[in-house]
């Protein structure tokens, strides 16, 4: 907007300038010229007075080179009896033909494109005098450069004035819309009390009151939903907790185990409803960790179960900091489900590793962080980070964990995080790997 009305504005302007400029350049011209004939027409008047009332005096030589010593024009007295005084020769001296014209007494101005000829006759006692005043042109042009520069001088600055002032209104014309579409980022990026102040033209001000009212509508819904959610999550857990006394009193063992693995498989898909509708809404998106310590804390935090279980645990990580651009929150759930599948779809007794390691982009022009859940067996063989795409499901154990509601929610966060995860199942194990970000800024 700033911009546009610069160029409007110094189109405009620019348009009025030279419509004043160029006649003005042309009227001092043409005053100029007129200003210097009109001086030569009176120093050739002057010239032809004294000559009337010194035509036998022996001054009048000299008072003819004095007004050639002060005039810009160059003036020559032909007398009568053919004698001259003043130049005889060159562009300024009189010719034969303007000396024929001028005996028959009248007085006239010739104008050419080398200069101006004034001829005014005297009649004297002793016969016709001519007086012959010679301006030249580049006399006649004097001081017409420097008046145009002056007046292009003005029209530039005219201009700048222009702009400026343009450039003021532009500039609080187009700030309130700027302030408007920062809390339009702010609200993008999640922080929902973000709010525009109305501010501006009108226009504008209508604007942030509908971005107000959006916001609030937006945090209204986003509430509602999280509130509904929650509440069927908890209904959930009311049949689900008779479910698993119900099973408790099978008599059935088989029957009864497989009950339990069902009802157990039920409970961790309520529990991550739960936990995710519980999740408060995050103030600022834009946000960064250290993957290292919040893995760190979170192999920390599973450690003791997975001894309790018989698992051996191997950890792999880098020299940390390695900061992703990633909430620690949403990085810690996206491990603990990782983690928690290992535990839900192995035998207890299975071992699995976790890595963390910085690696080349899934996508060029990129780099980040590679999270890697692994519970093959060592001898199995390892495929490229880059290769572990998709889902291979073939029915054999371990390919339930790709449809799984946790993996769902860790998908989506890590998507939003700009990352990717993919899975990579086979009839020994699964391989989870989550690719990160490398944090824009710490």
């Amino acid at each position: 907007m700033r911009r546009r009305i610069l160029l409007l504005v110094a189109a405009t302007t620019s348009a009025v300038v030279l419509a004043f400029v160029i006649p003005l350049c042309l009227l001092v011209r043409n005053m100029a010229a007129d200003r210097a004939v009109a001086d030569a027409d009176q120093e050739a008047r002057s010239i032809a007075v004294l000559v009337s009332s010194l035509h036998d005096s022996p001054s009048l030589v000299d008072a003819v080179e004095s007004a050639n010593d002060h005039s810009l024009a160059v003036s020559t007295l032909v007398l009568a009896d053919g004698r001259r005084i003043g130049p005889t020769d060159g562009a300024g001296a009189p010719t034969a033909s303007v000396l024929e014209r001028a005996g028959s007494g009248a007085a006239f101005t010739l104008r050419g494109d080398d200069g101006t000829r004034i001829v005014v006759p005297v009649v004297t006692a002793n016969g016709t005098d001519i007086v012959h005043t010679w301006l030249p042109a580049e006399e006649m042009r004097r001081g017409v450069a420097k008046a145009w520069l002056l007046i292009a001088l003005l029209g530039v600055l005219l201009t700048g004035l222009a702009l400026a002032v343009a450039d003021q209104l532009g500039r609080r014309a187009s700030t309130p819309v700027i302030r408007v579409a920062q809390i339009a980022d702010r609200l993008r990026d999640g922080d929902l009390e973000a709010r525009a102040v109305p501010e501006g033209p009108l226009e504008t001000r209508a604007l942030a009151r509908a971005l107000n009212r959006l916001a609030e509508r937006i945090k209204e819904l986003l509430l509602a939903e999280r509130t509904a959610v929650g509440d069927l999550s908890h209904r959930l857990r009311t049949p689900v907790t008779a479910l698993r006394i119900d099973v408790d009193s099978v008599g059935d063992p088989e029957l009864a185990e497989r009950l339990r693995r069902h009802v157990g498989s039920l409970q961790r898909t309520v529990d991550a409803i739960v936990k995710d509708a519980r999740r408060p809404v995050r103030h600022d998106m834009d946000v960064a960790c250290d993957a290292v310590a919040v893995v760190r804390n979170g192999v920390d935090f599973w450690s003791p179960l997975a001894q309790d279980e018989g698992r051996q645990l191997e950890v792999r990580l880098g020299a940390g900091p390695q900061l992703v651009d990633m909430d620690d929150v949403d990085l810690r759930d996206v491990l603990d489900i990782l983690i928690d599948n290992v535990f839900a779809h192995t035998p207890e007794g299975t071992a699995f590793s976790v890595a963390l390691h910085s690696t080349g982009p899934f996508t060029p022009g990129t780099q980040g962080v590679v999270l890697e859940v692994d519970d093959r067996p060592r001898d199995e063989p390892a495929e490229p980070v880059v290769a572990a795409r998709g889902v291979r499901s073939d029915g054999q154990p371990g390919t339930t964990r790709g449809s799984g509601l946790g993996l769902t929610i860790a998908r989506r966060a890590v998507s939003s995080a700009g990352g990717e995860l993919h899975l990579d199942s086979t009839p020994a194990g699964t391989r989870v790997t989550v690719w990160l970000p490398t944090a824009s800024r710490t």
